[in-house]
């Protein structure tokens, strides 16, 4: 499960540092699409966050189709997070 550090004071949703341990988690778990949606929900949770399983996999196929750039993982995560 997820681990990392809780977004700082920016006015962005999630820290540059957290998005780089994220990115790291998902690239790490290779072809394991359900571990890193996993993943993407555990970051997600641990900052107020929701995103149901069926998104949470969506983006991490989106990701791979992105190159996994920190920008697009922080727009992808940005559209997908859902007030809690």
């Amino acid at each position: 499960m997820w681990t990392g550090m809780q977004a700082g004071t920016t006015s962005e949703k999630f820290a540059p540092q957290d998005l780089q341990e994220l990115r790291r988690h998902i690239l790490a778990m290779g072809a394991d699409y359900d571990g890193a949606a996993e993943v993407i929900q555990a970051f997600l949770s641990g900052r107020g966050y929701g995103i149901s399983p069926e998104s949470a996999r969506h983006a991490v196929v989106a990701f791979g189709a992105e190159g996994c750039s920190l920008g697009s993982i922080r727009d992808l995560l940005n559209q997908a997070a859902l007030e809690a």
